[in-house]
This record gives structure tokens, sequence and C-alpha cells, in this order.
């Protein structure tokens, strides 16, 4: 795993520019990093995510609730701001060759372990592997890595089999965290004890875990960066009662909330002039809400079923009560906050009933004596909250054209296993994340390949369409950004006539604060970046 030194051509109009150890912590003059105010030191927040995660940090895992927690202690090579141009972290410079088949990183020099050893080259090209084989979006992100040389302590290279065009985007801390390799060469890395007590070289050290209640980490007085973090110590909380949720932000119980507060609360939240509530929802990784039909049911397999289903549903009621304004319409796979691959020009589905009721009679579903045509099940993703309101409305809407359909409630993990294990399911109204590039976050879900029994948040229509395919595997490689814009573009059209799913909204994403709170929300990543800059007034 070492070579003597670089190969290929460099591209140096593709070359990120460097930011000193100084100038990234003066990193005012950047887009996104903008500062309200002078920084003070000290202190303590206390942020509640809701949802406790299985694990602390994500070499091996994805789940959403340590997208907080693995970044606060494990730091990737590069950051982003707002419009997802690369920012040095651990890397420094970066080049990327003209081919795009070799990426080559400068390193951060003087950087130590939350244990006291140096951070090298050794331990960025070991954590990249480890990432290619046990983490599960990084076996696909890094799938075309064939090789990572270390070239020497603080430079490494990324030899890569065919061109993959995301792979710069993907080094944010909280999608590829870097971990030591000393504590996890030769180990079970997805059950390293590390996963639950991390040692990183981020701005906060681990320092307990007090199941169902809590993490505590407090500063990391070595950081590589002079000054930072501001916190003396930072708090995450697994706060899952609403009211409780509510009523500890409103208390000032924790100074920050991203989860379990009900959208009727956030008015009043509004109002509360200690507070500012946000909602910019993260570009790296936005969400949207969807139901994915079952192809494998006769009667959606039927096109015109599906659109006649789709024009039954009227988007803007959700938007406005179920979700009281907190989202936005969608129309396709792809959130406008990933905005540089959201196509507007896609098909619309009007709130329409009569064309849904002659929709359905063309396919052969007419209304039988006792009004009915046939019948379906609808599954949300959770069992309460706008999921499950969004299920109950279905039932209603459908009702209107002649669609008898019962809603069925479970907890997440038997929801999972009845969708992509079981596959006991017609219409399954699930929340997914976009991610920061549709190669990683939206191919896996129309991919016909994609598709297989067991893999959770994939294709779990069973959708096969050759040349959504085609257009997927040629946008995977493309270098050229027009184009490949141009491939997602056809490929969002396509999909949205076809309807193997039916978008509906992507989600405003409320962060609640204390007005004393800043800084949360930087870069792409906000509040899952390593929280270096946040800061309270005391």
């Amino acid at each position: 795993m070492t070579s003597s030194k670089p190969r290929g051509v460099l591209a140096p109009t593709r070359r990120a520019f460097l930011l000193s150890t100084a100038a990234l912590a003066a990193a005012s003059a950047l887009p996104g990093f903008a500062f309200a105010q002078t920084p003070t030191s000290g202190g303590s927040v206390s942020i509640n995510i809701g949802t406790e995660p299985p694990v602390l940090l994500l070499i091996a895992h994805t789940a959403g609730a340590a997208y907080y927690t693995s970044s606060k202690t494990n730091e990737s090579l590069l950051t982003y701001d707002e419009d997802f141009n690369p920012q040095p972290l651990l890397a420094t410079e970066w080049e990327v060759a003209e081919d795009g088949l070799r990426y080559w990183f400068k390193l951060r020099e003087g950087v130590k372990w939350h244990d006291g050893q140096d951070f090298t080259a050794e331990d960025v090209a070991f954590s990249i592997l480890a990432l290619k084989e046990h983490h599960p979006r990084g076996r696909a992100t890094f799938a075309s890595v064939e090789a990572v040389n270390v070239l020497g302590p603080h430079e490494v290279e990324l030899i890569l089999s065919e061109p993959a065009p995301f792979l710069l985007t993907a080094f944010a801390s909280f999608e590829a965290p870097i971990v030591p390799k000393h504590l996890y060469e030769g180990t079970n890395i997805p059950e390293n004890p590390h996963n639950f007590a991390p040692v990183g070289t981020g701005p906060f050290v681990f320092q307990e875990w007090v199941r169902g209640s809590h993490v505590i980490y407090r500063r990391n007085e070595n950081y590589w960066a002079e000054g930072k973090p501001y916190l003396d110590q930072l708090i995450i909380r697994f706060i899952v009662d609403p009211a409780a949720a509510v009523a500890a932000i409103e208390s000032g119980e924790v100074q920050v909330s991203v989860a379990n507060l009900p959208l009727t609360d956030i008015e009043r939240l509004q109002a509360n002039p200690n507070l500012v509530v946000d909602t910019r929802a993260a570009p790296y990784s936005p969400s949207i809400a969807r139901a994915e039909f079952n192809l494998e049911n006769p009667y959606l397999a039927d096109v015109r079923v599906r659109h006649a289903i789709a024009h039954a549903i009227d988007k803007d009621f959700i938007v406005d009560t179920i979700y009281l304004g907190y989202a936005t319409r969608l129309d396709g796979p792809v959130s406008p906050e990933l905005a540089r691959f959201f196509n507007p020009d896609v098909p619309k589905y009007e709130y329409d009933p009569a064309k849904a009721e002659a929709l359905l009679d063309e396919a052969g579903y007419p209304r039988g004596a006792d009004g009915w045509r046939f019948k379906l099940y609808v599954d949300p993703t959770q069992p309460s909250g706008p999921p499950k309101q969004t299920g109950e409305y279905f039932v209603q809407a459908l009702a209107r054209v002649g669609i008898q359909v019962e809603l069925r409630t479970q907890d997440f993990a038997t929801f999972v296993k009845r969708i992509f294990t079981d596959r006991d399911f017609d219409i399954a109204i699930e929340g997914m994340s976009n991610l920061y590039d549709p190669t990683v976050g939206i191919q896996r879900l129309y991919w016909s390949k994609n598709f297989k029994v067991g893999l959770p948040f994939s294709n779990g229509s069973k959708y096969e369409n050759p040349e959504v395919d085609r257009l997927l595997e040629e946008a995977a490689v493309e270098i050229d950004p027009a184009r490949r814009v141009e491939l997602f573009n056809e490929f969002q059209r396509i999909v949205v006539e076809d309807l193997p799913t039916l978008d509906i909204v992507t989600p405003a994403s409320i962060t609640v604060f204390d007005k004393r709170v800043h800084n949360l929300k930087i870069g792409a990543e906000h509040l899952w970046n390593n929280g270096a800059d946040i800061y309270i007034e005391s």
C-alpha cells in the first residue's frame, strides 16, 4: 500500500485552493462560513437529536442519528461550503487527474489522535479501504478505488479503475470518517469498541455515553485549529417524547433541538424571544417524503393505476395541512435543495379526481356494486407524525376515487422488514435522503440492479427500465459536469413518467435553538459538521 512517487497527469484547473490552519481559523472570509460576531470561548451546549444512535462513529454504519455524533470526534479529509466547494480539513491540498482516475491529497501535519498518537497518511489509507469494505454506502462510493497509496507521512493518492465524479464531495466527516489505524487494524471493524467510544482527531473528545439519556464530549485541548473548539463541553441528548422535547428547549434544559418537535408547536416557539427557529435544510443530505409502489402488485403494475393515484393526491393539501407549510411540494425524485441536479421540467400530476376515475376505468377497474374498485394497504415508515398522517390522507383521498385502502402502522424495524424483506406491502410512505449526489443517494432507489430482497432503502418497488439503468450508469462515470446534469435530467423525466414512486414533499429541516448559540449550521453539512465553530454567549 505504498508508492515512491505520484502517478498520473493532474489538472491544475481542478486544484482546490489551500487554506493554512491560521486561515481556516479565520474562515469568516469563506462563503457559508460567515460568523455573526467574534466567537467567545467556554460554556456548554446540549443538543437534543431525539433518536439514540446504535453507534457513535460511522466507519461501518449509516445510522442517521449518528450523523450528529460521528463528526464531532472523527474528521474526514474535507468539508464543504454551502455551494459544495470543498474546503480543507485533514487535507490541505488536493488534485484530480484529467481522466478522473487519480486523486492526490496533501494531509495536515502536526495533528494528534485523542490518545496522543500522530495522525499520518497510513490512517487515511487504512480508513478509505475500511469504508470500501464495511460502510453500507462506502461499498458503492469507493467501489472504483483500486488502490490507496501512501506517498509519504502526509501524502496519499487514490487510484481508480473508472471515474467517480462524485468522489470529491464524498469526504464529509460523517460520511467518510478517518479512524486511527493503530486502534482498528486487525480487529472486527463493525464491532470495534471504538465505534461506541470514539478516538479521533476532531475538536471534541468522547467522555461518556449514558444509554437512553446522553453522550458527553469535552473540549480537545490539543486540537489542530488554534483556539478551537470554542465550547468546553458538548452534550448530545436523546429526548424522544414530543412534549418533553418541547419542554426541554423552552426551559433551557437543552439549547438546541433538531427532533421530535410537533409542527403544531413551531409557531409558539417562533414567538419565544429567547429562541430561533431555523428551517434551512442541510444541502449535503436533503430529505424527501414519497410513496413507493410495489410493482409486484397486479393493480400497481399498471402505470395507468399509478397515474390515477397521483391525480387523486393533493400534494398542496399535504404541504398545508399535514406539514403546516413546513415543506415544499415535490414532483420528482430530486429535492430542489440539491439544486445543481434538480430538474423542474418533469411531468406534473395535478390534483384531478375526475381524471383519476377515468384512468381507473380505462385500466379495467370499474367500481363494483359496493362502490369499490379494489383494495390496497398503505404502510407509513413511522407510526406517528407526518408519515402516519400522510397515510391517513391516502386512505381518504383514494376512497374518493373508489380504491379501498387500509392503513397499517408498525415500529420502524417492522416497517423495514415488511417492505424490503417480506415484501408484504402495496404503498409505503417513506422518507429518503438524496444525499450529496444522485449516484450515491438516488440511483439505489431506481437502478434495477439494486433490487435485492432484504436490502433496505433501495429499489423497493422492484422497478426496471433499461434506459433508466443506462442513464444512471453513464452518469456515474461521466466527468463532464454539464453532460452529467443532462443525464440526470433525462433520468428524472423518465421515472416521473413511469412513476414507480410518487414523490410528495421535501420537508423542512427544523432546528430550534437558544439565540445565544451561534454557528450551528455552517457549510453544506450544517449540524453534521465537526462543531468546532459553535459557541454560546455567556
